[in-house]
């Protein structure tokens, strides 16, 4: 049995606004209780020990005791992340925080965006169904504070009995074991603003989830109160909370840390999920299953090889070159554009970043490799981190790594947007 696993959440604000560095490489740039065997279905590829292809050696390995680790096979009793998944949406509040307004206009503070922001990212690959059987508040029978919710917390004791609360209140009118995953839109009025703390967790893959309707409630989001920070763009961006909440449902971990968010920037939600959109890396799209094995290329063998990538946001086509270290890190390489879900970058060009399995969720599990190195970014919206904004290489740049004989040049980019790459192995 693998051990509880939860998200601990941080106040993301400020992570989005800070200006760590990125997490050092060694880079030159020129220019520059038990939960049963239960699971509808893992979420991503699974890998074959001699696999047509060779790309066995890239598909980077999960390490055990890792806390949603980022290697692949994606363990058991995630959510699926292909094909048609229906979330279920309830929207709480408590007697010292009554719901102000519908809690139909809570809802639709995510939907239909949320849904559309999978389908973008997943090229039409997860049918994101977000249905709401429960038109009004769902009413807790104690004030909000009774439950003693606080940042990462697992499921005991407060949210034990919240979830009991909820399921006692809910069960005559739903039938949970019809449903992928769970969301818990809670009253915005209830607990601390998100400009202070953010209370928003995702329980995902969870052992020791309660039950209901004779299933366990493993893969769960609560959010609570508003991702607003008083520029205009709540409407736009308030939902990204959740596309990032359900990324956990899916498996994957937080790539910001306790220092910021230097490690990655703004180049996956999972780092950054304030303002902007920003999309998935592409490393996260092959292991949810978005990209075929066909446009993954995988770079063992010593000496050169040339590999031609095009745009992460369009469909079709090479996207993503992986130069394996080990059986639990290597490089990915990708293409970035203003396009799709992407829409602060402002250097595109060839994304170049290190992923270790065995590092846990929020400790750092990928690391961007930042091409213009304290440039300062190229960037100044508010909640993007601005140092990593302009880390993609361009033509005539080149990555590298020194200790482990690793060189990856940026040739070219040809008229439609795709870029030819030199990986050299030493």
């Amino acid at each position: 049995m693998q051990k509880p696993r939860r998200e601990i959440r941080r106040n993301r604000r400020r992570v989005a606004l800070g200006g760590t560095a990125a997490l050092a490489l060694a880079v030159l740039a020129s220019a520059s209780t038990a939960l049963p065997v239960f699971s509808r279905a893992s979420s991503g590829p699974v890998a074959l020990p001699h696999e047509p292809g060779g790309l066995g050696p890239c598909r980077i390995s999960s390490a055990m005791g890792v806390q949603m680790s980022e290697g692949m096979p994606t363990s058991i009793g995630y959510a699926r992340s292909t094909g048609e998944v229906r979330a279920l949406n309830l929207m709480i509040d408590f007697p010292d925080a009554k719901g102000s307004g519908k809690a139909a206009d809570r809802l639709a503070e995510f939907f239909p965006q949320t849904s559309d922001w999978f389908r973008t990212s997943s090229y039409g690959r997860l049918v994101y169904r977000p249905e709401a059987p429960l038109k009004s508040w769902l009413r807790m029978p104690l004030p909000f504070a009774d439950y003693g919710i606080e940042r990462g917390s697992p499921y005991e004791p407060g949210y034990r009995k919240l979830v009991k609360d909820m399921v006692t209140a809910a069960d005559p009118k739903v039938d949970f074991s019809a449903y992928d995953l769970v969301n818990v839109l809670v009253t915005p009025n209830a607990g601390p603003s998100a400009l202070d703390t953010v209370l928003s967790v995702t329980f995902s893959g969870n052992e020791d989830a309660p039950y209901a309707d004779g299933v366990p409630l493993s893969n769960t989001s609560f959010v609570y109160s508003r991702q607003d920070d008083g520029s205009g763009s709540y409407a736009e961006t308030g939902y990204r909370v959740l596309p990032h909440e359900n990324g956990h449902v899916f498996g994957l971990p937080d790539l910001y840390t306790m220092e910021g968010g230097g490690s990655v920037g703004h180049w996956d939600i999972m780092s950054e999920d304030w303002g902007a959109n920003n999309d998935f890396l592409g490393w996260h799209k092959w292991k949810l299953g978005w990209l075929d094995d066909d446009q993954v290329h995988c770079a063992t063998e010593s000496g050169t090889s040339d590999h031609t990538l095009g745009p992460l946001a369009a469909s079709g086509g090479p996207k993503l070159a992986v130069i394996p270290l080990s059986e639990q890190s290597g490089y990915a390489v990708e293409v970035r554009t203003a396009a799709g879900n992407d829409e602060a970058v402002c250097r595109p060009g060839v994304l170049i970043y290190k992923v270790s399995s065995d590092v846990d969720t929020g400790q750092g599990p990928v690391s961007v490799a930042d091409s213009t190195g304290d440039s300062g970014g190229c960037t100044r919206r508010p909640n993007v981190h601005a140092e990593l904004s302009d880390a993609p290489f361009r033509p005539g740049e080149t990555f590298t790594d020194r200790a482990n004989g690793i060189r990856v040049s940026v040739v070219d980019e040809d008229t439609d947007g795709n870029y030819r790459i030199r990986v050299t192995r030493s």
